[in-house]
Protein backbone atom coordinates (compact mmCIF):
# COMPACT_ATOMS: atom_id res chain seq x y z
CA UNK A 1 0.00 0.00 0.00
CA UNK A 2 1.28 3.41 -0.98
CA UNK A 3 -0.27 6.42 1.08
CA UNK A 4 0.28 9.96 -0.22
CA UNK A 5 -0.74 13.47 0.60
CA UNK A 6 -0.51 16.77 -0.50
CA UNK A 7 -1.97 20.41 1.11
CA UNK A 8 -3.36 22.94 -0.38
CA UNK A 9 -3.13 26.59 -0.18
CA UNK A 10 -3.68 30.00 0.07
CA UNK A 11 -3.25 31.97 -3.08
CA UNK A 12 -2.38 35.40 -1.65
CA UNK A 13 -1.77 37.10 -4.73
CA UNK A 14 -1.22 37.02 -8.30
CA UNK A 15 -3.52 33.82 -9.38
CA UNK A 16 -4.89 34.32 -13.33
CA UNK A 17 -1.08 35.25 -13.90
CA UNK A 18 -0.23 31.78 -13.73
CA UNK A 19 -2.53 30.52 -16.32
CA UNK A 20 -0.98 30.51 -20.22
CA UNK A 21 -0.99 32.50 -22.55
CA UNK A 22 -0.71 34.69 -19.93
CA UNK A 23 3.02 33.79 -18.29
CA UNK A 24 4.36 33.18 -21.53
CA UNK A 25 3.81 36.38 -23.37
CA UNK A 26 4.06 39.11 -20.00
CA UNK A 27 5.74 37.39 -17.16
CA UNK A 28 3.30 35.90 -14.02
CA UNK A 29 4.15 35.84 -10.67
CA UNK A 30 2.33 33.65 -7.82
CA UNK A 31 3.14 34.25 -3.61
CA UNK A 32 0.91 31.38 -2.12
CA UNK A 33 1.02 29.50 1.55
CA UNK A 34 0.52 26.23 1.85
CA UNK A 35 -1.57 24.65 4.57
CA UNK A 36 -2.44 21.38 6.36
CA UNK A 37 -6.33 20.68 5.13
CA UNK A 38 -4.88 17.54 2.29
CA UNK A 39 -6.27 15.58 -0.62
CA UNK A 40 -5.09 11.94 0.56
CA UNK A 41 -4.33 8.84 -1.97
CA UNK A 42 -4.08 5.61 -0.80
CA UNK A 43 -3.31 3.42 -3.58
CA UNK A 44 -3.99 -0.56 -2.51
CA UNK A 45 -2.98 -3.46 -3.86
CA UNK A 46 -5.41 -5.33 -1.74
CA UNK A 47 -9.13 -5.03 -1.87
CA UNK A 48 -9.45 -1.92 -0.14
CA UNK A 49 -11.58 -0.62 3.46
CA UNK A 50 -15.38 -0.65 2.75
CA UNK A 51 -16.58 2.55 1.38
CA UNK A 52 -12.91 3.40 -0.71
CA UNK A 53 -13.14 5.19 -3.76
CA UNK A 54 -12.68 3.36 -6.56
CA UNK A 55 -10.33 4.60 -9.46
CA UNK A 56 -13.36 3.50 -11.92
CA UNK A 57 -15.79 6.57 -11.14
CA UNK A 58 -13.15 8.99 -10.76
CA UNK A 59 -11.98 10.87 -13.85
CA UNK A 60 -8.72 12.10 -11.84
CA UNK A 61 -8.00 9.11 -10.34
CA UNK A 62 -8.63 7.28 -14.29
CA UNK A 63 -6.24 10.17 -16.36
CA UNK A 64 -3.47 9.57 -13.59
CA UNK A 65 -3.35 6.31 -14.21
CA UNK A 66 -3.70 6.22 -17.94
CA UNK A 67 -0.57 8.39 -17.88
CA UNK A 68 0.99 6.41 -15.62
CA UNK A 69 0.51 3.49 -17.79
CA UNK A 70 2.71 5.10 -20.40
CA UNK A 71 5.47 5.31 -18.36
CA UNK A 72 8.73 3.47 -18.16
CA UNK A 73 8.74 0.90 -15.24
CA UNK A 74 4.77 0.51 -14.80
CA UNK A 75 4.52 -2.59 -16.85
CA UNK A 76 7.39 -4.61 -15.02
CA UNK A 77 6.44 -3.28 -11.51
CA UNK A 78 2.60 -3.20 -11.59
CA UNK A 79 1.10 -6.32 -11.63
CA UNK A 80 -2.35 -5.63 -11.85
CA UNK A 81 -4.43 -2.00 -11.72
CA UNK A 82 -4.24 -0.81 -8.24
CA UNK A 83 -7.61 0.04 -5.99
CA UNK A 84 -7.19 3.75 -5.25
CA UNK A 85 -9.09 5.81 -2.30
CA UNK A 86 -9.09 9.62 -2.44
CA UNK A 87 -9.86 11.54 0.49
CA UNK A 88 -9.68 15.28 1.46
CA UNK A 89 -10.20 17.02 4.68
CA UNK A 90 -11.40 20.13 2.80
CA UNK A 91 -15.39 21.35 0.82
CA UNK A 92 -15.23 20.29 -2.34
CA UNK A 93 -15.25 23.79 -4.57
CA UNK A 94 -13.45 25.80 -2.07
CA UNK A 95 -10.70 27.80 -4.08
CA UNK A 96 -7.92 26.18 -2.44
CA UNK A 97 -6.47 24.23 -5.14
CA UNK A 98 -7.51 20.57 -4.04
CA UNK A 99 -8.02 18.87 -6.85
CA UNK A 100 -4.68 20.06 -7.73
CA UNK A 101 -3.18 18.83 -4.23
CA UNK A 102 -4.96 15.51 -5.37
CA UNK A 103 -3.17 15.68 -8.86
CA UNK A 104 0.06 15.93 -7.14
CA UNK A 105 -0.73 12.88 -4.73
CA UNK A 106 -1.86 10.51 -7.30
CA UNK A 107 1.55 11.64 -9.41
CA UNK A 108 3.51 10.96 -6.20
CA UNK A 109 1.74 7.75 -5.84
CA UNK A 110 1.93 6.39 -9.21
CA UNK A 111 5.80 7.61 -9.15
CA UNK A 112 6.98 5.13 -6.25
CA UNK A 113 5.19 2.71 -8.09
CA UNK A 114 6.71 2.91 -11.02
CA UNK A 115 10.17 3.11 -9.16
CA UNK A 116 10.70 6.78 -10.14
CA UNK A 117 12.21 9.71 -7.63
CA UNK A 118 11.00 12.85 -8.85
CA UNK A 119 11.40 16.29 -7.09
CA UNK A 120 9.21 18.75 -6.27
CA UNK A 121 9.41 20.69 -9.36
CA UNK A 122 8.84 17.52 -11.60
CA UNK A 123 5.47 16.03 -9.52
CA UNK A 124 4.02 19.91 -10.08
CA UNK A 125 4.51 19.53 -13.90
CA UNK A 126 3.76 15.81 -14.19
CA UNK A 127 0.46 16.97 -12.14
CA UNK A 128 -0.72 19.58 -14.36
CA UNK A 129 0.54 18.13 -17.57
CA UNK A 130 -2.19 15.47 -16.50
CA UNK A 131 -5.02 17.84 -16.04
CA UNK A 132 -4.30 19.60 -19.62
CA UNK A 133 -3.14 16.03 -21.60
CA UNK A 134 -5.83 13.75 -20.35
CA UNK A 135 -8.90 15.70 -18.83
CA UNK A 136 -8.39 19.08 -21.07
CA UNK A 137 -8.44 21.23 -18.67
CA UNK A 138 -6.26 24.20 -19.52
CA UNK A 139 -5.62 25.53 -15.79
CA UNK A 140 -2.66 27.31 -14.37
CA UNK A 141 0.65 25.81 -12.35
CA UNK A 142 0.32 27.19 -8.98
CA UNK A 143 -1.80 24.98 -6.93
CA UNK A 144 0.00 21.99 -8.41
CA UNK A 145 3.49 23.40 -7.18
CA UNK A 146 1.94 24.70 -4.19
CA UNK A 147 0.87 20.75 -3.34
CA UNK A 148 4.67 19.70 -4.66
CA UNK A 149 6.82 21.98 -2.70
CA UNK A 150 4.55 22.66 0.57
CA UNK A 151 5.33 26.22 2.47
CA UNK A 152 5.29 29.52 1.06
CA UNK A 153 6.19 30.17 -2.04
CA UNK A 154 7.02 32.31 -5.15
CA UNK A 155 6.34 31.19 -8.50
CA UNK A 156 7.50 32.63 -11.35
CA UNK A 157 6.51 31.78 -14.70
CA UNK A 158 7.13 32.61 -18.67
CA UNK A 159 8.23 30.02 -20.72
CA UNK A 160 9.78 28.20 -17.92
CA UNK A 161 8.66 28.32 -14.15
CA UNK A 162 10.88 28.64 -10.87
CA UNK A 163 9.96 28.36 -7.38
CA UNK A 164 11.74 29.77 -4.55
CA UNK A 165 10.27 28.96 -1.06
CA UNK A 166 9.86 32.07 1.15
CA UNK A 167 11.89 32.14 4.62
CA UNK A 168 9.14 32.18 7.24
CA UNK A 169 9.95 32.33 10.68
CA UNK A 170 8.10 30.18 13.39
CA UNK A 171 7.25 33.83 15.03
CA UNK A 172 5.98 34.49 11.01
CA UNK A 173 3.82 31.42 10.48
CA UNK A 174 2.07 31.95 13.94
CA UNK A 175 1.21 35.64 13.04
CA UNK A 176 -0.25 34.30 10.10
CA UNK A 177 -2.13 31.85 11.61
CA UNK A 178 -3.69 33.89 14.69
CA UNK A 179 -4.01 37.06 12.06
CA UNK A 180 -5.95 35.09 9.05
CA UNK A 181 -9.23 34.06 9.25
CA UNK A 182 -10.39 31.81 6.28
CA UNK A 183 -14.04 31.26 5.45
CA UNK A 184 -15.87 28.53 3.51
CA UNK A 185 -18.81 30.89 2.10
CA UNK A 186 -20.66 27.85 0.64
CA UNK A 187 -21.01 28.40 -2.68
CA UNK A 188 -19.94 26.62 -5.73
CA UNK A 189 -16.67 28.40 -7.56
CA UNK A 190 -16.71 30.34 -10.73
CA UNK A 191 -18.40 28.85 -13.86
CA UNK A 192 -16.33 27.89 -16.87
CA UNK A 193 -17.85 30.38 -18.86
CA UNK A 194 -16.71 32.93 -16.54
CA UNK A 195 -13.15 31.86 -16.49
CA UNK A 196 -13.45 31.36 -20.78
CA UNK A 197 -14.89 35.06 -20.14
CA UNK A 198 -11.77 36.62 -18.74
CA UNK A 199 -9.27 34.36 -20.82
CA UNK A 200 -11.10 35.61 -23.75
CA UNK A 201 -10.75 39.12 -22.44
CA UNK A 202 -7.10 38.62 -22.46
CA UNK A 203 -6.91 37.33 -25.53
CA UNK A 204 -8.50 39.87 -27.42
CA UNK A 205 -6.54 42.70 -25.18
CA UNK A 206 -9.12 43.95 -23.43
CA UNK A 207 -6.81 47.03 -21.63
CA UNK A 208 -8.80 46.54 -18.56
CA UNK A 209 -7.99 42.96 -17.89
CA UNK A 210 -4.23 43.35 -19.06
CA UNK A 211 -4.00 46.14 -16.54
CA UNK A 212 -5.20 44.30 -13.99
CA UNK A 213 -3.38 40.90 -15.01
CA UNK A 214 -0.09 42.80 -14.64
CA UNK A 215 -0.97 44.58 -11.20
CA UNK A 216 -2.35 41.31 -9.72
CA UNK A 217 1.33 40.03 -10.52
CA UNK A 218 3.10 42.94 -9.46
CA UNK A 219 1.27 42.92 -6.67
CA UNK A 220 2.05 39.02 -5.72
CA UNK A 221 6.28 39.98 -5.71
CA UNK A 222 5.43 43.08 -2.87
CA UNK A 223 3.03 40.08 -1.21
CA UNK A 224 6.67 37.90 -1.32
CA UNK A 225 8.47 40.41 0.21
CA UNK A 226 5.89 41.21 2.94
CA UNK A 227 5.94 37.94 3.92
CA UNK A 228 9.85 37.08 3.94
CA UNK A 229 9.93 39.74 6.04
CA UNK A 230 7.21 38.97 8.33
CA UNK A 231 5.07 42.15 7.51
CA UNK A 232 1.61 40.94 8.03
CA UNK A 233 0.09 44.13 8.21
CA UNK A 234 1.19 45.27 4.86
CA UNK A 235 0.53 41.77 3.00
CA UNK A 236 -3.46 42.17 4.01
CA UNK A 237 -3.56 46.06 2.79
CA UNK A 238 -1.78 44.06 -0.54
CA UNK A 239 -4.20 41.82 -0.24
CA UNK A 240 -6.85 44.74 -0.24
CA UNK A 241 -5.48 46.41 -3.66
CA UNK A 242 -5.17 42.98 -4.80
CA UNK A 243 -9.03 42.08 -4.26
CA UNK A 244 -9.72 44.68 -5.80
CA UNK A 245 -7.93 44.28 -9.56
CA UNK A 246 -9.35 40.75 -9.06
CA UNK A 247 -12.84 41.76 -9.17
CA UNK A 248 -12.07 43.96 -12.33
CA UNK A 249 -11.59 40.83 -14.38
CA UNK A 250 -14.85 40.18 -14.29
CA UNK A 251 -18.15 40.72 -12.14
CA UNK A 252 -19.17 37.74 -11.12
CA UNK A 253 -15.80 36.97 -9.68
CA UNK A 254 -17.63 38.59 -6.54
CA UNK A 255 -21.29 37.32 -5.05
CA UNK A 256 -23.74 38.58 -2.96
CA UNK A 257 -22.06 36.94 -0.57
CA UNK A 258 -19.24 37.54 -0.70
CA UNK A 259 -20.03 41.41 -1.00
CA UNK A 260 -22.03 40.60 2.71
CA UNK A 261 -19.45 38.84 4.15
CA UNK A 262 -16.36 41.41 3.22
CA UNK A 263 -18.57 44.19 4.73
CA UNK A 264 -19.31 42.07 7.79
CA UNK A 265 -15.65 41.30 8.74
CA UNK A 266 -14.89 45.05 7.84
CA UNK A 267 -17.07 45.93 10.47
CA UNK A 268 -15.68 44.04 13.06
CA UNK A 269 -12.04 45.27 12.27
CA UNK A 270 -10.88 43.37 9.39
CA UNK A 271 -7.75 45.26 7.68
CA UNK A 272 -7.44 42.97 4.38
CA UNK A 273 -9.68 40.78 2.18
CA UNK A 274 -9.95 38.64 -0.51
CA UNK A 275 -11.59 36.05 -2.48
CA UNK A 276 -9.28 33.04 -2.68
CA UNK A 277 -9.28 30.83 -6.15
CA UNK A 278 -10.97 32.05 -9.44
CA UNK A 279 -13.68 33.26 -7.17
CA UNK A 280 -16.94 33.40 -7.86
CA UNK A 281 -17.51 31.19 -3.98
CA UNK A 282 -15.50 29.16 -2.48
CA UNK A 283 -13.38 30.44 0.50
CA UNK A 284 -12.11 34.04 1.27
CA UNK A 285 -9.19 35.41 3.68
CA UNK A 286 -9.52 37.89 6.29
CA UNK A 287 -6.50 39.67 7.66
CA UNK A 288 -6.75 41.42 10.50
CA UNK A 289 -5.08 42.40 14.13
CA UNK A 290 -4.29 39.46 16.65
CA UNK A 291 -6.66 41.83 19.23
CA UNK A 292 -9.38 41.91 16.24
CA UNK A 293 -9.39 38.05 15.06
CA UNK A 294 -11.86 36.98 17.43
CA UNK A 295 -14.44 39.07 16.27
CA UNK A 296 -13.84 39.34 13.00
CA UNK A 297 -14.29 35.96 13.35
CA UNK A 298 -17.18 35.50 15.67
CA UNK A 299 -18.15 37.90 12.54
CA UNK A 300 -17.29 35.73 9.31
CA UNK A 301 -19.10 33.31 11.52
CA UNK A 302 -22.45 34.71 10.86
CA UNK A 303 -22.57 34.36 7.14
CA UNK A 304 -19.85 31.53 6.53
CA UNK A 305 -18.11 28.61 7.97
CA UNK A 306 -14.57 29.74 9.50
CA UNK A 307 -12.09 26.79 8.34
CA UNK A 308 -8.78 26.31 11.06
CA UNK A 309 -5.78 25.88 9.44
CA UNK A 310 -2.04 25.63 9.87
CA UNK A 311 1.02 26.31 7.66
CA UNK A 312 1.79 22.96 5.78
CA UNK A 313 5.46 23.62 6.04
CA UNK A 314 5.98 20.33 3.40
CA UNK A 315 4.74 19.68 0.58
CA UNK A 316 3.89 16.02 -0.65
CA UNK A 317 4.36 13.16 1.94
CA UNK A 318 4.72 9.64 0.45
CA UNK A 319 4.54 6.39 2.56
CA UNK A 320 5.05 2.65 1.83
CA UNK A 321 3.45 0.19 4.03
CA UNK A 322 4.16 -3.33 4.00
CA UNK A 323 1.70 -5.51 1.76
CA UNK A 324 0.93 -7.87 5.08
CA UNK A 325 -1.13 -4.69 6.59
CA UNK A 326 -3.16 -3.27 3.48
CA UNK A 327 -7.00 -3.43 3.02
Amino acid sequence: MIIASAPTRLDFGGGWTDVPPYPEERGGFVCNLAIERRATVVWHTAPPAHGAEQSGPDPLIAAALRSAARRPGWAERVAATPTIELRSDFPVGAGLGGSSAAGVALAATCAVACGEQLTPAALAERSRATEVEELRVAGGFQDHYAAAFGGALGLTLGQTRHAEPLPLTQATRRCLEARLTLVYTGESRISAETITAVLDAYATREARVVAALDRMASLARDMAEALSSGDISSLGALMDEHWVHQQSLHPRITTPRIAALEATVRAAGAVGFKALGASGGGCVLVCSSIEQAPAVRAAAATLGEVLDWQVATDGVRVQVVSDDTDG
